[in-house]
């Protein structure tokens, strides 16, 4: 072999040394600051997850997975809105940090990032309850707008700038809706109350009052609120029929909403005294009174009457599906709204008011002043 070639192969040689050792420094650097913030949690499969808890203790919430939805243990299994369990996975999820403050867990509590100090604390769990992941949230930095962080599972501390505001009560993560009723929809409402009962019709805008007791007249707008009591109805607090029957409740009261399609909306109505104070309770049901069989003849019927079918069709299916969803449960409702469904006749009628004479009959006018 030639000195040239000897020489070329020295050189690569040489080279191949010197990149090796390079290598082995670079592989043996600590990794460079990135100047992107990293994701707090990593690779966290929703499909994963049994249950999450919410803060810890006693006043824990807890959404366990059953089948295709979630339900809020706290309240008897109540369904969950999907769309709440998604802000509270995603919020978690885009947890940015902007560095490590410090792994040294002596800190935790001075930080707010001891579970049992902490601002909130989230916890993905699989079915058989065994940890996933999650998160625990603390104290925002006295010179600042960032906020402590860290996993539940490590003991480092991070300081995000933008801390999720995770809603923390069992209630934040049900539809508080319960009923909305169109009022041009409306066709009567029968209120009952032990041997007390009154009736009133939608007539257009207005509202009449049956059966009238004589030398009284209604007040209209007292009926109007109770012929629209659901038009948007909302309650406070909902438990199982099963927990209910421990609370001694006496359903005593009906409200009875009847509407132009045929669908009838019936409320049993309890009041009791709590803390001082009237708490309502309730329980619903539908049914759909028309019960003619609907069958469709295509070609043979207009559209009008295939129209007038079809939404026969859709109210019956829907009174179905009301009843199917609120049986079982016993709902709290918001106490100015209860008032509405539960107004005894006395406080819809008032005494006539007479129409004033100017004149007494059999008095003759009194002459006018003469200039």
């Amino acid at each position: 072999m030639g000195n040239k070639k000897l020489t070329i192969l020295g050189i690569a040689a040489a080279l191949m040394v010197i990149w090796a050792v390079v290598q082995s420094r670079i592989s043996n650097k600590p990794p460079a600051k990135m100047d992107t913030p990293l994701f707090l949690i990593q690779g966290l499969d929703p499909g994963d997850i049994g249950s999450i808890t919410i803060g810890t203790g006693e006043n824990a919430v807890t959404l366990k997975r059953q089948a295709e939805r979630f339900v809020v243990a706290n309240k008897d299994n109540y369904p969950a809105v999907i769309g709440e369990i998604n802000k509270l996975i995603t919020s978690c999820l885009d947890i940015q940090t902007a560095g490590l403050y410090t792994d040294d867990p002596a800190n935790h509590k001075d930080l707010g990032v001891a579970e049992e100090n902490a601002r909130n604390v989230v916890k993905f769990l699989r079915l058989d309850s065994s940890l996933i992941t999650g998160v625990v949230i603390g104290n925002i930095k006295e010179e600042g707008r960032d906020t402590y962080v860290r996993l539940v599972s490590s003991d480092s501390v991070y300081v995000t700038s933008e801390a999720p505001w995770i809603k923390d009560r069992p209630i934040d993560y049900i539809d508080r809706k319960l009923i909305s009723v169109d009022r041009l929809d409306i066709e009567s409402v029968t209120v009952t109350f032990d041997d007390e009962t009154y009736t009133l019709k939608a007539k257009n805008h207005s509202v009449l009052m049956e059966n009238i007791p004589e030398g009284k007249e209604q007040r209209d707008n007292d009926c109007q609120r109770v012929l629209t009591a659901l038009t948007n109805l909302r309650f406070n607090d909902v438990m199982s029929t099963a927990k209910a029957a421990d609370e001694d409740l006496d359903f005593n009261r009906q409200y009875v909403c009847r509407l132009k399609d045929s669908t009838v909306y019936t409320i049993k109505i309890a009041k009791k005294i709590a803390k001082e104070d009237y708490k309502t309770y309730t329980m619903f049901d539908a049914e759909f009174t028309d019960k003619t069989p609907i069958k469709k003849e295509a070609g043979v019927e207009s559209e009008e009457e295939l129209k007038k079918k079809e939404a026969k069709l859709l109210a019956r299916d829907k009174a179905k599906e009301f009843s199917a969803k609120h049986r079982g449960w016993v709902y709290e409702i918001v106490e100015y709204q209860a008032e509405n469904l539960t107004k005894q006749l006395a406080e819809l009628i008032k005494d006539k008011e007479e129409p004033e004479e100017t004149v007494q009959a059999g008095e003759p006018n009194e002459p006018e002043p003469q200039q």
